[in-house]
């Protein structure tokens, strides 16, 4: 009895800790992303009253690779990443410089035009403050690794004033399959704090409540599955040419500031042939392809080079709202294809594309419910899921750590990061490729002798 009760007290005051500490890291990261939204928005409405203001961004790329390198090298490319892997190798240490590093790269990448999100800063600003706060109290490594868990939770609900979702999002996207159940209670109080801190301080937010009345039927239930799939073959396809100008901009042997000269310039050209509307946050685009307009049909394809460029080639910035931006214009694509409702299908798209890129089903379902209204949730959660399984062992995040196998059929080696990943298919596997690629073989040779 006495062994119960000091087990029910430890539990107790546990509780009382993480209370009160993830609140103090919800406050800072509300304050601090309350700071960098509104600088940003300053910026942006200041860079865009010029037509061509876009015309900068060889400078822009060229100046963040020179501060981020010479400076905080951790600041390079869309935060969360880097904030992922401090936690895996290094226990959540991270470069205190990384704050106001990350703060200036991104406002001058996306003020000028930049196709990157907001997200990513923010998650690794409240990452990197919530590590500052650790050095200065001296908590040990698993405290810190919770701690700035708690931040990236905190960023990311500040960010699009989700609270749940960024919750979800902060202890579903370290381990692919896995949430991490000892961070849950703490991600919700700093992801609460952090969202009521930066509503106070004036930051606005966009909801979009779904009007419509659905009656379940075998055919839309089935439109929703495919949707699932093509939305999960578009997150493949984004990550997959992420990595293809990755190994681009790696191939070019030349000092690394010309490269963002070289990026600045690539976008520049493309913004003349096609658009503006690919260029930065891309809001406007979102907005108009859930309200149900149409949308040019290869707008998502054109926001994965933008935004491959952008990031791959000196840019600075989160990866979510490109991801926000591909999932609804392929959802309004997908819609004309069939025929059917682009209202519906383009926030479905929105956040499949989330869960598959970032393999987060479960926050992706939930931010479709925070932003959209609960009548989508079983339809969405289905596409989801489906996103995330038909991505396979792949992710926006290289760093994320595998958790499950998304197949029996293919072995992974489970606690491998993304980045190391080898797959090998089960030998099961292999004869039934063989025996479809017999039949094939047979179907042509018919087909041919006739």
């Amino acid at each position: 009895m006495k062994k119960r009760f000091y087990e029910g007290l430890i539990l107790f005051f546990s509780i009382l800790k993480w209370f009160f500490l993830s609140s103090i890291i919800g406050v800072i990261v509300g304050f601090s992303t309350t700071i960098f939204l509104k600088l940003l928005n300053l910026s942006i409405e200041f860079t865009n009253s010029f037509s061509f203001y876009f015309l900068l961004l060889p400078i822009a790329f060229f100046l963040c690779i020179i501060i981020t390198k010479y400076l905080a090298p951790d600041a390079e490319g869309h935060g969360t990443e880097k904030v992922i892997e401090a936690i895996h190798k290094r226990n959540g240490k991270i470069n205190p410089m990384v704050v106001p590093i990350k703060l200036i790269t991104t406002i001058m990448t996306l003020s000028l035009g930049g196709s990157a999100g907001k997200e990513g800063p923010c998650a690794q600003i409240g990452a990197g403050l919530s590590s500052i706060f650790c050095d200065l109290f001296k908590f040990n490594d698993n405290d810190r690794k919770k701690l700035v868990i708690c931040g990236i939770s905190a960023g990311f609900a500040a960010v699009f004033g989700t609270p749940i979702a960024g919750a979800i999002f902060g202890v579903e996207v370290l381990v692919v399959g896995s949430i991490l159940y000892d961070v849950l209670l703490p991600s919700f109080i700093a992801g609460i704090t952090s969202f009521q801190i930066s509503s106070v301080l004036g930051i606005k937010y966009y909801y979009h409540p779904l009007n419509f009345t659905l009656n379940f039927n075998e055919i839309f239930f089935i439109n929703i599955l495919f949707a699932g799939i093509f939305f999960g073959i578009c997150s493949f396809l984004f990550i997959e040419v992420l990595k293809l100008f990755k190994y681009l901009s790696e191939k070019i042997q030349v000092w690394p500031p010309l490269k963002g000269i070289i990026g600045g310039f690539v976008l520049i050209i493309l913004s003349f042939i096609f658009s503006k509307q690919f260029l930065g946050l891309g809001l406007n685009t979102i907005e108009d392809s859930l309200q149900g307009l149409n949308i040019v049909w290869y707008a998502f394809i054109l926001k994965i080079i933008f935004t491959s460029i952008t990031l791959n080639w000196g840019g600075s910035g989160g990866i979510i709202t490109p991801i926000f931006f591909i999932g609804a214009t392929s959802g309004t694509f997908f819609a004309n294809i069939f025929h059917l409702d682009k209202s519906i299908y383009a926030p479905i798209g929105m956040v499949s594309l989330l869960a598959g890129a970032a393999n987060t089903p479960i926050a992706a379902s939930i931010l479709a419910v925070e932003l959209f209204g609960s009548k989508i949730a079983p339809y969405v959660a289905v596409a989801c899921i489906v996103s995330f399984l038909m991505t396979g062992y792949r992710s926006v995040y290289p760093s994320q750590m595998i958790g499950i196998r998304k197949s029996a059929s293919i072995n992974v080696e489970l606690g491998e990061e993304m980045n190391n990943l080898k797959t090998q298919n089960r030998p099961q596997n292999e004869k039934i490729i063989r025996v479809i690629l017999s039949v094939v073989n047979k179907i042509k040779v018919r087909i041919f002798e006739k």
